[in-house]
């Protein structure tokens, strides 16, 4: 028995992974699990521009992966459930297919008898 091919990426989880591709990236999120920042707080932390930053955010908040809120002339960005859960589910999906199929070989792979080597009677 085959198992199903693996499902492909929904748009919205693309969008998800291939922000997650970028180093730059992944340290914003990981910055943002102590929340809120300001573009400023954030480009203080990285050797590129405040506008590559602002452009790296724009990036997250489409993939659903931040969000923020304007309180006065200021943005406060915080991590945001939605585009992780669509990582999750990708992942689940992808670690059910790929157990299925190791559960498949491992039930249809016999030991093979050990044979006597002649040498040693």
């Amino acid at each position: 028995m085959i198992a199903a091919p693996l499902k492909t990426f929904s748009t919205t989880q693309q969008m998800v992974f291939d922000a997650l591709g970028n180093p730059v990236r992944r340290q914003i999120i990981e910055l943002l699990a102590n929340p809120p920042h300001t573009v400023r707080d954030i480009a203080q932390q990285f050797p590129i521009s405040r506008p590559a930053i602002s452009k790296h955010l724009l990036l997250l908040e489409h993939a659903g992966l931040i969000t923020h809120q304007t309180k006065g002339n200021r943005n406060l960005y915080h991590l945001q459930q939605q585009g992780f859960e669509q990582a999750q589910d990708w992942l689940e999906n992808y670690w059910n297919q790929a157990f299925n199929r190791f559960r498949l070989l491992a039930e249809n792979t016999q030991q093979k008898p050990k044979q006597k080597d002649p040498a040693h009677g």
